[in-house]
């Protein structure tokens, strides 16, 4: 028998391991590349000035920040990058529930993880809109689950965020 582990046993990690947990499984995470950081560094600039010039009471936030994904110690993830926009999810270092968007971008060591593990835990737990950013397809798959419909985007397409009325991520300018 496989043994379950908890939020706990990801704190109690030594210092400089990250991993993520899913249903109490651990998984080890590698450190981002440069292109990885970039891609993150710009996305959440992008969306923090349009939270900003919105006075919008969303926050963005970017790994490694801990999000409790449901009721239980079972589940513990960093993604890439992650807007929240209810004040009362924001507790102390780490969300406390589902985030209104995550991105997360690939890396080598990741896709299995990204598109399909976390693909699965997050529409299950009532994140609003799934984005990942695959370099290496030259595409970014956006899993809007609030309107059941997922689209297939161009690293060159100009991409509307769903969860907010007004803003377009242009994938051009950030290659």
């Amino acid at each position: 028998m496989e043994k379950t582990y908890t939020i706990d046993d990801i704190e109690n990690l030594p210092d400089g391991i990250r991993a993520e947990l899913i249903d109490g499984e651990i998984y080890y995470m590698g450190a981002p590349d440069t292109d990885h950081q970039r891609i993150s560094r710009k996305l959440s600039h992008i969306i923090d000035n349009h939270i900003i010039t919105h006075n919008s009471p969303c926050e963005v936030f970017y790994a490694p920040y801990a999000v409790y994904l449901n009721e239980d110690d079972k589940n513990y993830i960093e993604p890439d990058i992650i807007v929240v926009c209810d004040p009362k999810k924001v507790a102390g270092k780490v969300c406390k529930g589902a985030p209104d968007l995550i991105i997360e971008i690939v890396s080598q060591g990741s896709r299995q993880m990204d598109y399909f593990n976390k693909l699965f835990k997050y529409q299950t737990s009532n994140v609003k809109e799934y984005w990942i950013v695959d370099q290496e397809k030259k595409r970014v798959t956006v899993y809007n689950f609030k309107a059941q419909e997922t689209i297939e985007y161009t690293l060159s397409d100009s991409i509307k965020v769903g969860i907010f009325e007004d803003l377009y991520i242009d994938f051009s300018l950030l290659f």
